[in-house]
This record gives structure tokens, C-alpha cells and sequence, in this order.
């Protein structure tokens, strides 16, 4: 493929809810260009855009792919998006890279929840947008009321680019000269009406709705002729914001300029190694470059250079700022980072992913693979940072976190296809704790006779609620217990600790006093020293009133007004205690509560399915508190009956 020239460069994301037929569209526009001589179906698994096995298995788009579509002498990198919200990491990937997004809506379902999530992308990214209502062929497809329900919902900066009156009305109203010569004439010239089309677009104040049906072909060169006409191009976006030298600066697209190569995706590929995605931001891009990562400090040698249509390798010479590029094996370049000159010193805005929301535990089916689990999952963390892997060092789990169902079932499946490691899901513990309401006073008295040297140890401890995690202190007198062995008493309290009398979880909030023992000129030792005081923690920690403590979440959850009443009664049921309410811009509310971390274990899917994925929601660790006598009484029987 030729180097195209930053002017004749079109970088559109492709968003929407799933099915709206995104992937279709990209091979309607390959079919249009002469690329490929028939249309691919997502259900035969035969489309360039969804090439993995996963995706060609489950029927839906799962990554980012690149389509790169060579139209009338202008190059439109199309940049196709999985519409399943637990993907939702892979749309802001996408719009991190492009100038323009299309929104997609299934005309047979109307505005959905995906329609909304993209158009909330793109307002919170600042996202110039446009509307493709797609399967006009099918006879159910009511136009006019699906663009009635984008203007209900998006307000009068949408508009038919087929109503000529409303369209005039639109443009008029994104310039006050245009708005002038509206009023004067009550109509535009073409070179009026395109220039404010695209300012209008480009600023935001305008979301102009294509009609098509990609099965069909009909509308489909509409589109591609003003993505080319009237959609930002990367020189017409403006300059980027950068940081550098820990200040903000800008970055203008000049193809002429210093390189500056934003990631903003990797591949992980078991057989092909790393491929990087890449925006060039600025400069002109080609292989044998050495460019400079400053995020990890190391210079990188651009040893491959190419353009990826689905997973097809395309020829590249050199890319202009504007462009997509990808880059072969980079070895220490991850997404987010940015490839530039070391004297630029220059750093990118993160990418905004969503925080996972859902935790569940993992083994191998194998033992002895962990080391293979954390390699695999590292390869593929590079791939997807929206999801994480947490080790819980009091329940001994490995945590595997991301948005939802779907997301970790496409990981453990990546896993095993790629890696070569199979998981299963088990049960998820709860770092439950121990703690004492009373106080007690107790003898530990260790002594063992059986021929030659003997061991003994007695101590006297006095039990009681601290605020701090564990205090220990002694007032001993007279020599009961030589200083030598006060060591080991604490000792063998700390060890005690890491599991308590009721459900064997950390024991915290405890003062120990050492007050009183004895000990035997011979046959004591700190060893002995060190088993007395376990048995009087024991013994202690029993008759000081134990109680179980549960961890409690911060929960701040962002839910349409609609449906506040389903989540705050749903909240009372999971032991939540309403702390306040924040009302939102978009008219949304923010609900913060404190809930119990075991009633939240699957919650990502339940409110999902409580508010049709309208809401969201993040989790914050703020304390513990006393499980109910119920609650607890169920915990320590089930402990009880697994030793």
C-alpha cells in the first residue's frame, strides 16, 4: 500500500451496540473498492475484520481490528470495535486513534444501550460523530422514528444528511455567519453548506445520520464519499496535547515534524510475536528508525513496518503523521506508551479504561502450571489492559478481574488456544478477619519430659480490643520470664495471628500483655517460650468474646433516574447502607453506599441485568465489620467442617 499524504488520510472508529452490523459495513466498503469479490458473513465466520478463532467461534467482533480502504485517492482507516460492553476497552482504544467516529444502529432494533455508550465515548473524549442506521433492506426499519429517538435523546445536533431543511438548520446554528446568511437567503451555497457541515461535525455541534443497508451495498458510497468530503481529517483536528518536560504542551501533525508514534493497541500473537498499533502523530514513520520510549527509557529499533487489514500484512514504505501504522516485536513498548526522539521527552494522555468489575478465582486444571498461567497472562495483559491479575495473600487466591462474564471467558480461552494453560473457576473466598470484643486473663504452660533435655515455658497474658492491628507489651517483675525469651513469646503471638480460633483468618485489633510466668533453669528455651504463648493466644483469644469481621466496599454506582428505585431496593437487600446521592450532568445519579464485599461477587452481571447495562458502577475498600450472629455462625460451620 502507498504512503498517503497526512491530507488524504481518514481515521474512523466504527461504534455501536452489537449486531449493528459494523463489521458488515467494513466489508461492503472492501467489496465497493475492488478489495475483496464478495461480501463475508459474521456467522460463516468469513469476514476480514473477525479473523481470531474466538471471534469466528462466538459470531462477534472481540478486538479492535484495522481496515484500511484506499477511496478516491484518500486512504480511510476504518477501525472496527467489538459492541459487547465487556469490550468496552477496545472502543477506547479505538477512538484514542481516530479522528471521527461512525455510530452504528441497528434499524430493525432502534436506538439501543450501545448507541448510548458510544455517543458517551465520544462526548467524554470529545469525539466528532456521525449516525449510520444500517439493514434498510429489512422491511421492520421505521427511519424517521429512529432519528425522532436520536434527537429525544442527543438533542437537535442530530439530523438527517438527507432532510435538506433540518440539515440547513443544523449548520446555520454551528456559525453566526452561517446563521446570518441563513436568515438573509434561507439557503447556502455548496461551498457554504460543505464548510459548515464540516465545522459543524468537527466541533461537536453537529451528528449527521446516513441511512444504509451494507448487505445490500445501498448507501454504502454515500458514506465513503463524505468520510472523504466532509469528516476531520488529521490536519484540520487541531494540535495534540502532550506532556512535556512535566509541562502540557502541543503537538501539531506535521508529516515534516519530529516523529512522535502513539501505541494505542497490542497484538499478542504466540506465532507472529507483538504487533504494536500505532497513530503517527507527527514526523513520518519508517522501518530501521530508532526512536526513544520514555516511559520505560529505552530505545526501540522500528525493525518492521507494515499496515494490517484484518490479519493481512500490507506492504508499507514509510507512514505520515495521520496515519495507522503497526509495528513488528517492540520489545519494551506497551499501549499508552509513545515512540519519539530522546531529546522530545514527550508523554500521551492515558487512555480512559473502564476499572474491572468483576473478580473471579482461578486455578490451573494442571498442577505445577502457575508459572505458565503468569507468563500467558502477562502476554496477554500487553493485549488487553482492562483486565487485571490479583494474588489475595490471606485466602491464597489468584484473582482474575475485567468487565464482565464474557470478557474473562474469552481470556481463559486465550489461555488455553494461545498458551497452552487450562483454567477453571472456583469458589471465591473472602478475606474474612478475627478480632475480640472482651478481655481475658490466661496461663500458656508448655512442658515436655521425656528423657534427657526437657523443654518448659509458662507464660501469663492478659487479652484485650486495640486499635492498632497487634499490640504487644510486658510488665513483667522479678525475673518470672528472663528478657531473653520476651522475644519469643511476641513471636509466637504474631504467628498465632495469621489464623484465629473461629474460621482460621487473621486475628487483628488485639493488645497482648505479658504480665507474669515462670521458666526452668534447664529446660527452657525460646522454643518452649514460643509454644506457651500460642496456647495462651489460643486459649485467650477464645475467652475474650471472638467475633468475625467481613470487609465492607465503597460502592459509587452511576445509574440512569429511571432506575434508582430497582437499585436502591436491591441495595437494602445486600446489607447496603445509602450514604449519599450525587446528581450527574447527563442527568444520570451517582449512589454511594457501604456494602459487604460477599453480597458485591457478582455484581458487575446483576446490575448489568437490573438496569439493561445503563449503569456502572466502582468499588472502594473501606474497612471491616462485624458479620451478623447469623451470618457468622454459617462461616465458622463451614470452616469447621472443611478441617
Amino acid at each position: 500500500m502507498k504512503a498517503y499524504k497526512s491530507e488524504d488520510i481518514r481515521n474512523v472508529a466504527l461504534l455501536g451496540h452489537m449486531g449493528a452490523g459494523k463489521t458488515i459495513f467494513t466489508e461492503a466498503a472492501l467489496l465497493k473498492t475492488g478489495v475483496i469479490n464478495r461480501l463475508g458473513k459474521v456467522e460463516d465466520g468469513n469476514t476480514v475484520s473477525d479473523f481470531s478463532k474466538i471471534e469466528k467461534e462466538k459470531g462477534y467482533s472481540v478486538n479492535v481490528s484495522m481496515i484500511p480502504v484506499e477511496y478516491r485517492d484518500t486512504k480511510i482507516n476504518f477501525i472496527d470495535t467489538p459492541g459487547f460492553f465487556d469490550f468496552s476497552g477496545e472502543a477506547a482504544s479505538a477512538v484514542s486513534a481516530a479522528g471521527v467516529a461512525a455510530i452504528f444502529i441497528d434499524g430493525s432494533a432502534g436506538v439501543q444501550v450501545g448507541t448510548e455508550k458510544a455517543w458517551k465515548l465520544c462526548q467524554m473524549s470529545g469525539m466528532p460523530r456521525f449516525f449510520v442506521i444500517n439493514k434498510s433492506d429489512k422491511d421492520d426499519v421505521n427511519v424517521d422514528a429512529i432519528i425522532s429517538s436520536l434527537k429525544a435523546k442527543f438533542g437537535n445536533t442530530v439530523a438527517s444528511i438527507d432532510d435538506k431543511d433540518a440539515l440547513d438548520e443544523a449548520v446555520a446554528g454551528t456559525d453566526e455567519e452561517l446563521m446570518e446568511i441563513y436568515f438573509d437567503r434561507g439557503e447556502f451555497t455548496d461551498e457554504e453548506f460543505k464548510k459548515g457541515l464540516y465545522e459543524g461535525i468537527d466541533h461537536g455541534d453537529l451528528a449527521p445520520v446516513y441511512v444504509c443497508s451494507a448487505l445490500t451495498g445501498e448507501g454504502v458510497d454515500k458514506i465513503l464519499d463524505d468520510i472523504v468530503d466532509i469528516m476531520t481529517r488529521p490536519i484540520d483536528g487541531g494540535d495534540y496535547f502532550a506532556i512535556k518536560d512535566e509541562k502540557g504542551a502541543s503537538i501539531p501533525v506535521d508529516e515534516k515534524g519530529e516523529p512522535v508514534v502513539f501505541v494505542f493497541k497490542t497484538i499478542a500473537d504466540p506465532f507472529l510475536g507483538k504487533i504494536s498499533l500505532a497513530k503517527v502523530i507527527s514526523g513520518t514513520v519508517k522501518a530501521g528508525m530508532e526512536l526513544y520510549n520514555h516511559h520505560v527509557e529505552k530505545a526501540e529499533k522500528l525493525g518492521s513496518v507494515f499496515f494490517l487489514r484484518g490479519n493481512e500484512q500490507l506492504e508499507c514504505t514509510e507512514a505520515k503523521a495521520g496515519d495507522i501504522v503497526a509495528l513488528g516485536k517492540l520489545q519494551f513498548t506497551g499501549t499508552g506508551d509513545v515512540l519519539c526522539t530522546k531529546a522530545s521527552q514527550v508523554i500521551m494522555p492515558k487512555i480512559p479504561f473502564d476499572q474491572p468489575a468483576l473478580f473471579k478465582a482461578i486455578e490451573t486444571v494442571k498442577q505445577g502450571e502457575d508459572d505458565k498461567l503468569a507468563n500467558g497472562l502477562h502476554r496477554l495483559m500487553e493485549e488487553d489492559p482492562t483486565f487485571v491479575l490479583e494474588r489475595n495473600n490471606e485466602t491464597h487466591q489468584t484473582l482474575l478481574g475485567g468487565q464482565g462474564e464474557a470478557q474473562l471467558a474469552i481470556i481463559m480461552g486465550k489461555l488455553k488456544e494461545k498458551y497452552g494453560v487450562e483454567v477453571k473457576e472456583v469458589p471465591r473466598k473472602i478475606a474474612y478477619r478475627e478480632t475480640i470484643k472482651g478481655n481475658s486473663d490466661v496461663q500458656g504452660k508448655h512442658k515436655k519430659q521425656s528423657g534427657g533435655a526437657g523443654q518448659y515455658g509458662d507464660v501469663h497474658i492478659k487479652f484485650s480490643p486495640s486499635h492498632e492491628e497487634f499490640e504487644f507489651t510486658e510488665s513483667l517483675f522479678g525475673g518470672s520470664v528472663p528478657k531473653q525469651y520476651v522475644p519469643a513469646v511476641e513471636k509466637g503471638l504474631r504467628e498465632c495471628m495469621e489464623k484465629g480460633p473461629l474460621a482460621g483468618c487473621k486475628v487483628v485489633n488485639v493488645k497482648a500483655e505479658l504480665y507474669d510466668g515462670s521458666y526452668h533453669d534447664v529446660d527452657s528455651n525460646e522454643m518452649a517460650f514460643k509454644i506457651a504463648a500460642s496456647l495462651a493466644f489460643k486459649e485467650g483469644i477464645k475467652q475474650a468474646k471472638p467475633c468475625l469481621l467481613e470487609p465492607i466496599m465503597k460502592v459509587e454506582i452511576i445509574v440512569p433516574e429511571d432506575y434508582m428505585g430497582d437499585v436502591m431496593g436491591d441495595l437494602n437487600k445486600r446489607r447496603g447502607k445509602i450514604q449519599g446521592m450525587e446528581p450527574q450532568i447527563d442527568g444520570s445519579q451517582k449512589l454511594i453506599a457501604l456494602v459487604p464485599q460477599v453480597e458485591l461477587l457478582e455484581y458487575a452481571i446483576q446490575l448489568r441485568s437490573m438496569t439493561q447495562a445503563r449503569a456502572s458502577f466502582t468499588l472502594e475498600f473501606n474497612g471491616y465489620e462485624e458479620v451478623p450472629a447469623q451470618l457468622a455462625e454459617k462461616i465458622i460451620a463451614e470452616h469447621a467442617a472443611q478441617e
